[in-house]
């Protein structure tokens, strides 16, 4: 819980992407990845959907940013599903159900890991929530971004994460 409280202090959704020591620091670097339970059954890793180009954001639903960037997030995953990209939600440190209750208020489609022991905010350099990272096909991270994302930065960085290898 004490993690969680640090993300909530630190400014959930700041956009301050530029710091070398926040997620901005990953480009290039492998991905990393841990099991984690998987909303509506199972465990899966972001290992596990290697050979995509893959949309990581980590979200909370007490988070404004990620609460306004959630319908974004299901549009694209839905529009860029057909050219192989796909989005997967993390979500931060919530209990199963509350992730689930906010899941399908939305009407969120995309695959979503229960992160508990916040353990990908961490490997990510998150200093708040939403923290997006951009991974290409071959598991190197093309761009990793501090803060609420429009459609057409997803879009762009997206495009950037396929061609870029």
């Amino acid at each position: 819980m004490a993690a969680l409280a640090a993300l909530a202090l630190s400014a959930c959704g700041s956009g301050k992407g530029t710091s070398a020591s926040g997620p901005a620091a990953l480009a290039g670097a492998q991905v990393e990845s841990f099991s984690v339970a998987r909303l509506g059954g199972g465990a899966a890793g972001v290992a596990d959907f290697r050979g995509k180009v893959l949309l990581l954001n980590l979200w909370a639903s007490w988070c404004p940013p990620c609460r306004q960037e959630m319908p974004d997030l299901e549009r694209f995953s839905r529009n860029a599903a057909k050219d192989g990209v796909l989005v997967i939600g993390i979500n931060e440190g919530e209990s199963a159900q509350t992730a689930a209750l906010f899941v399908k208020r939305v009407g969120v489609t995309f695959p979503i890991l229960l992160d508990q022991q916040q353990q990908y905010g961490a490997a990510y350099g998150a200093l708040g929530l939403p923290t997006t990272v951009f991974v290409r096909r071959d598991g190197t991270v093309s761009e990793a971004v501090d803060g609420p994302l429009t459609y057409a930065q997803m879009e762009s960085k997206a495009k950037t994460a396929e061609h870029v290898q």
